[in-house]
C-alpha cells in the first residue's frame, strides 16, 4: 500500500493527463466520467417451474427387456432434456468400467447379503402366480444367474462387480425362447441391477409378449424381489470442482442460472461435463457451478436434474423443496475451480477505511512501463470492481503518464501441459468517458505470446473468453491502459476444458 508521504509527493509535482482534462484520477478517488452500469441478473434465476413441468413429462424408466442381451457394459449417461426440450444424447464417459474388470478395486467395496436389505418379496412361484419386474430410473445392466434355487448371493455379487450399482431386482421371466436356448446360462432366473433404489410399486413389467412364434404363450414374470445397499456412498467430487452442499431435500434457487438438464442416472461427473461444455452466457460468461438432485413424483424416482449457474452458490440458497407431488431429493452443489489465485483480487484489503490501492499484493503484481509511475496496480474501492470490492486497474493510478502498465500473477500457474484451458475475465473502460477512453488498448500475453489484442474503447464491463493450451508453469499477463484511457480488469478464471 502507498505510504501517505508518497501519496503527498505525487499530489504535489505531478501534472496528471487526467487533472488536464479535469478528470480526477482514480488514485485520488476520482468518480467516473459514466456511471458503471452493475451486472444485470435479471431473468437469471433458477426457473423451477420449467423444470418441475419437463419432469413431469420426461420417461426415464427401463428395465431388463425381453430380447435385451445379459452382461452388457453399462451404457453411458444420457441427456434427456435441455432447458424444456426433451432429448436423448450420451455423454461419453471412458472412465466406465466394464464388466468384465476387476470387482475387487477399492471403490467398488465387496459387500455381502448382511449389507443389503430386502425392499420387497415376490408373490410367489405357484402355477397361478404372477408378478412384475422393475421398470425404473438409472438402469444400468443386467445378468441371468442359476435358477437350480432363487440364488439371492450370485445376484447382489453381481451388483458388487458394476460400478454405481445400489439395487437389484430378482425374478423369473417364463416363455423366453432366448432365456430357454439361446443364452449360455440356460436360466429364466433375471437379476436386473440400478443405480437407484425402487420400491414394490414400480414393478409395472408384467410380461405378456409373444417371444415364442404364434401360437406360442405369452412371457410372464413370478417372484420378483427388490434388495437396496444399505449405505449409500457419497459420489465422488469431479476432478477440478469442490463440494460446496449436499446432500439435502432442497435444491438451489439462485442468480446466475444458465439452464438445465435432465440425465437418466445420478452421474456427478456428467453433469460437471455439462457445465464445462455449456455455452458462454453474454453476460456472466462460463458455468462455474452445478446443482445435481433427484426428483421424486409421489415418492417414485422420476429423473435427475443438473442446474447450471455461472454464479456460484451454496445451502444458503438450497430453498427450492419442490412443486405439488414433485420432490427434491439428494440434492448438492459444486463449484468449478479456477487455476488462478484470487482472480477477483479479494485478496488485497485495506488496512484503514474502504479505499486503498497498491502496485501488488501477495496473489498479483503490476509493472510500470521504464519511466512510468503506478502503469498497473491493484485497487481496493467497491464502486470500481465489478463483483466483491476489489479490482485491477492498468494505466497511471495517479494520472502521472499514458504508459501502458502491466498485470500478472506473482507466481506460474499450475497447469498440465497439452491440456486446453478457458481464460475468462471481465473488462471495462469506461472511467474517463467516451472521448478520452476511445483508444484504450488490452493485450492477453500467454508464455510471452499475444494471445489477442482488444481495442474495445468506451465500453462497460464485458466478459472475455479464450481457449490457450498449457506448457506447464504457464505465464498470464494483461498489458495496456494508457491515461486517461483506462482499462479495469476483474473476476479473472481459467478452468480446464
Amino acid at each position: 500500500m502507498l505510504s501517505l508521504a508518497r501519496l503527498l509527493t505525487f499530489a504535489s509535482v505531478a501534472v496528471s493527463l487526467a487533472e488536464c482534462s479535469g478528470l480526477v484520477a482514480p488514485a485520488y478517488q476520482g468518480v467516473p466520467a459514466t456511471v458503471n452500469d452493475p451486472p444485470d441478473f435479471n431473468g437469471t434465476s433458477t426457473d423451477s417451474s420449467s423444470i418441475a413441468s419437463t419432469a413431469l413429462q420426461v420417461d426415464q424408466k427401463a428395465g431388463a427387456t425381453g430380447d435385451a442381451l445379459p452382461d452388457q457394459p453399462v451404457p453411458d449417461t444420457t441427456v434427456t432434456a435441455v432447458d424444456g426440450n426433451l432429448v436423448n444424447a450420451t455423454i461419453p464417459n471412458p472412465s466406465r468400467r466394464g464388466l468384465a474388470e476387476d470387482a475387487s478395486e477399492s471403490s467398488l467395496m465387496r459387500r455381502n447379503n448382511s449389507n443389503y436389505e430386502l425392499v420387497f418379496w415376490g408373490t410367489g412361484t405357484g402355477s397361478n402366480d404372477r408378478d412384475a419386474a422393475i421398470e425404473g430410473t438409472a438402469y444400468l445392466t443386467y445378468t441371468v444367474v442359476s435358477n437350480a434355487t432363487y440364488d439371492i448371493d450370485d445376484c447382489l455379487a453381481f451388483c458388487d462387480s458394476v460400478e454405481d450399482c445400489v439395487f437389484a431386482n430378482l425374478y423369473y421371466e417364463f416363455f423366453n425362447p432366448l432365456l430357454d436356448f439361446v443364452f449360455s446360462q440356460k436360466s429364466n432366473l433375471k437379476c436386473a441391477l440400478y443405480a437407484d433404489v425402487h420400491s414394490a410399486a414400480e414393478k409395472t413389467n408384467f410380461g405378456g409378449q409373444a417371444l415364442y412364434p404364434s401360437p406360442g404363450p405369452l412371457n410372464f414374470i413370478q417372484q420378483s424381489s427388490g434388495w437396496a445397499a444399505k449405505s449409500l456412498v457419497d459420489p465422488t467430487t469431479p476432478p477440478g470442482y469442490t463440494q460446496t452442499f449436499g446432500p439435502t431435500n432442497g435444491a438451489n434457487n439462485a442468480p446466475g442460472y444458465m439452464g438445465f438438464a435432465f440425465i437418466d442416472k445420478y452421474d456427478v461427473q456428467a453433469c460437471a461435463d455439462l457445465c464445462d461444455t455449456r455455452g458462454a452466457d453474454p453476460v456472466g460468461g462460463v458455468c462455474e457451478y452445478f446443482n445435481i438432485w433427484r426428483a421424486t413424483v409421489n415418492g417414485i424416482p422420476t429423473t435427475y436434474t443438473c442446474s447450471m449457474y455461472f454464479i456460484p452458490s451454496d445451502n444458503s440458497t438450497a430453498n427450492n423443496f419442490g412443486q405439488g407431488d414433485l420432490l427434491v431429493t439428494e440434492s448438492r452443489g459444486y463449484k468449478r475451480n479456477s487455476l488462478i489465485i484470487d482472480g477477483g483480487f479479494e485478496g488485497y484489503t485495506c488496512d484503514f477505511g474502504s479505499f486503498c490501492f497498491a502496485p501488488g499484493y501477495s496473489a498479483w503484481q503490476g509493472t510500470s512501463s521504464p519511466n512510468g509511475d503506478l502503469d498497473a496496480s491493484i485497487f481496493n474501492y467497491q464502486p470500481y470492481a465489478h463483483t466483491g470490492n476489489a479490482v485491477a486497474l492498468l494505466g497511471s493510478a495517479f494520472g502521472a503518464d499514458d504508459l501502458p502498465g502491466t498485470l500478472a500473477p506473482t507466481v506460474p500457474l499450475v497447469t498440465e501441459a497439452g491440456q486446453s484451458y478457458t481464460l475468462q475475465f471481465y473488462h471495462s473502460s469506461f472511467y474517463s468517458g467516451e472521448q478520452a477512453e476511445a483508444p484504450a488498448t488490452l493485450e492477453i500475453i500467454w508464455n510471452g505470446q499475444s494471445v489477442d489484442t482488444i481495442h474495445p474503447g468506451f465500453s462497460q464491463w464485458t466478459v472475455h473468453q479464450y481457449t490457450v493450451t498449457a506448457q506447464g508453469n504457464d505465464l498470464l499477463q494483461f498489458k495496456g491502459g494508457a491515461a486517461p484511457a483506462y482499462v479495469f480488469i476483474d473476476d479473472v478464471s481459467l478452468f480446464p476444458l
